[in-house]
């Protein structure tokens, strides 16, 4: 017998759910996942394209679009605003990051010059999509198509340039028109994208003696660019400096000739005036021009002092001293 006395259990209420109350909350769930899957968000540099039952319906913008929901209607977002680079004969880890992936990657860069040199080429094309349906539907390896299109360009381009133009005059001929024919074929596939630019990056010959003989050759270039360079600057340093003391020395004489032709005519006109009165009065004349010179000799310029003196010096004439006395 039991010493202790155990408490009986209380009954367990059973709770009664009614089905109609299961049904309403399986109807709300069901509602709010239609309603939350009838939303989608498009972002600022993205288009959506809508297919209703696996057919192209319509291709929306950015913002808070609907759809109809139950996977009737499907949206597949495009960065149609985003400016996308493809890389050749090199990658970098990250499409922000500058470091270069330690890998060969020579089967897309070296390439057959039409001199018979083969050559490294890398390069990079920037493209940016602007039909989000084409881009979508009409090719399947979008990528991959983009990356043999502009391999195969690229190949021609520099299929047909000896080596040294390829290095050297022909880059920017190359990216032209690399970018214009790859344009051309990426229309013909319905791709739906324009190419922002084509940008050569690093070319070289193979490793060994030929990279090291086009090395040379390239400094001589260098060196010859660099010399013609120096001389245009001392050309346009030394000549307008020369042009400038010409045409300084050239006014300099034309002021002294000038000068002197005015100072001329200024005489011949004095003499004239002189010779006119002259004949006029010929003693009257001589006797002043006489009395003009004297003065001008007895009466010093700038406080100088005269002494007249006969050619035996016997006799000295101190003018100074009739004038005021002896300073």
């Amino acid at each position: 017998m039991d010493t202790m006395q155990q408490n009986p259990r209380p009954a367990r209420r059973k709770v009664n759910i009614s089905p109609k109350l299961v049904l309403w909350v399986v109807a709300a769930v069901v509602l709010v996942m239609l309603v939350l899957s009838s939303f989608f968000v498009v972002d600022q540099t993205e288009q959506a394209v809508v297919l209703r039952l696996g057919k192209y319906n319509r291709t929306v913008g950015p913002g808070l679009q609907t759809k109809i929901p139950l996977g009737i209607e499907v949206s597949y977002n495009v960065p149609t605003q985003v400016v996308q680079t493809m890389t050749f004969g090199y990658r970098t880890n990250s499409s922000s990051s500058p470091l270069f992936q330690h890998a060969d990657y020579t089967n897309e860069s070296l390439m057959l010059t039409g001199d018979l040199n083969i050559i490294d080429v890398q390069w990079i094309v920037q493209y940016k999509i602007e039909n989000a349906y084409n881009w979508l539907f009409n090719v399947e390896s979008r990528e991959t198509t983009i990356r043999d299109i502009s391999q195969s360009v690229m190949n021609k381009l520099v299929g047909d340039l000896p080596i040294l133009s390829v290095m050297t005059s022909q880059r920017t001929r190359i990216e032209v028109e690399a970018q214009e024919n790859m344009q051309a074929l990426f229309d013909s596939f319905g791709l739906g994208v324009r190419v922002i630019t084509v940008k050569l990056q690093n070319i070289v010959p193979p490793v060994g003696e030929v990279q090291d003989a086009f090395e040379d050759v390239n400094k001589a270039i260098q060196d010859m660019n660099r010399y013609i360079n120096e001389g245009k600057q001392n050309y346009n340093k030394v000549i307008p400096s020369a042009r400038g003391e010409a045409n300084q020395i050239i006014q300099v004489a034309e002021g002294y000739a000038s000068e002197r032709v005015n100072q001329a005519e200024g005489d011949v006109a004095r003499f004239d005036s002189v010779r006119q009165e002259y004949e006029k009065s010929k003693e009257i004349t001589r006797r002043r021009l006489y009395i003009e010179t004297m003065e001008s000799i007895i009466t010093p310029q700038e406080g100088g002092s005269v002494t007249l003196v006969d050619k035996k010096l016997a006799n000295y004439l101190p003018i100074q001293m009739l004038e005021g006395g002896a300073k």
